[in-house]
């Protein structure tokens, strides 16, 4: 492919990504397993970059993990994105920023759908009215959160207090990054880069002097799949799915690997304690787990923000070398602190991986 023909097919995957005023929605996974990241994404939009982005109390899950493991249909699942969508409208908003990759798949798959069959819009717009008397426009721009990150990533970094280079300065990190599929498998288009070469992660890490890794398995699903964690006894292939990446990664001795989706971050953290109970494995270069963290956890390191108000002491594999190799000041005694202050206990040390 030569130069122009390069150009103009990266053309193809830039999206368009709102500047300003988005109706925020919560991820149920991230709020869970992480739950200081989506704080700090809005403490990142509203007073590092001073952007509008109301967070609606009345929003609920789009119930993405419950339909993709068949447990409700698919005019239901309409229906419950059809009142978000409502709420944003009440609200005076066109912007739809989604804080889950599996959210994200949901509402551009619907979307998709009521364009190419307006018989099926009609009759969702029917559905919510009976259910809840309500009315909706259709969003202007429907973004990840992560997009948000990428986008003002230099503006982040002209505010940084932390870069990803070793406290000497001399070795940038060395980073995996994990883009979830359903950012952007679904619909390439709908993803910043597209499927094979998507940016959003990537851009990050080079504009905040990491170094990104390539590795055989960068492609592959985290192995989360819904129904093959959801019910147990499948619960073997997603645990395999993670440690195919895992062992494509252990030879270049990733300092940490960025996820986007939530879901993937919870997966590849918490199966290397898995991983380590059954088959006394480890894939870190100092033998114990790789740490996985969210891009708004890493943005926030960026910017100096307490690595505990974070919540990265809910990480399954300790970030500490992270933060010491970054050079952060922080108090490793506050790590086991609640919220009023009161020592809750450390956890037990595993045999393998983790703390």
């Amino acid at each position: 492919m030569d130069s122009e023909n390069k150009i103009t097919s990266w053309r193809n995957y830039q999206k368009k990504i709102a500047d300003d005023h988005y109706f925020f929605v919560r991820s149920c996974i991230r709020q869970t397993f992480f739950p200081g990241s989506e704080r700090a994404f809005l403490t990142i939009m509203r007073d590092v970059l001073g952007r509008d982005v109301l967070d609606d109390p009345r929003h609920t899950s789009c119930t993405g993990i419950a339909y993709h493991s068949d447990v409700i249909p698919l005019q239901t699942i309409m229906t419950v994105v059809a009142r978000h969508f409502a709420l944003m409208t009440e609200a005076g908003y066109s912007n739809f920023l989604v804080s889950c990759v599996t959210s994200f798949g949901i509402y551009n798959e619907i979307l998709h759908m009521w364009e190419h069959h307006p018989e099926i819009l009609a009759e969702t717009r029917e559905h919510l009215w009976k259910a809840t008397r309500r009315e909706f426009q259709v969003p202007a721009n429907v973004v990840h959160t992560s997009d948000t990150i990428y986008k003002f990533r230099n503006e982040i970094f002209a505010k940084a207090k932390y870069s990803l280079t070793s406290r000497n300065g001399e070795s940038p990190l060395r980073i995996a990054e994990h883009v979830g599929c359903h950012y952007a498998k679904i619909f390439p288009d709908k993803g910043e880069g597209g499927a094979e070469f998507p940016k959003v992660l990537s851009g990050m890490i080079e504009s905040w002097g990491g170094e990104v890794l390539d590795y055989p398995e960068r492609r592959h699903c985290c192995g989360f799949g819904f129904r093959h964690y959801v019910v147990r006894e499948n619960r073997g292939y997603s645990v395999a799915n993670t440690r195919k990446k895992l062992e494509s990664l252990a030879p270049l001795k990733p300092d940490l690997i960025l996820a986007n989706c939530p879901g993937c971050t919870m997966f590849m953290d918490k199966w290397q304690y898995t991983l380590g109970e059954m088959e006394g494995v480890t894939f870190g270069a100092d033998g114990r787990g790789i740490p996985v963290l969210t891009y708004e956890e890493l943005a926030g390191l960026v910017l100096g923000m307490d690595p505990w108000e974070l919540g990265l002491q809910m990480h399954q594999v300790d970030v500490e070398p992270v933060l010491k190799k970054m050079g952060i000041v922080y108090a490793p005694e506050k790590k086991y602190l609640n919220a009023g202050g009161q020592y809750i206990g450390k956890p037990m040390v595993p045999d393998y991986c983790c703390l």
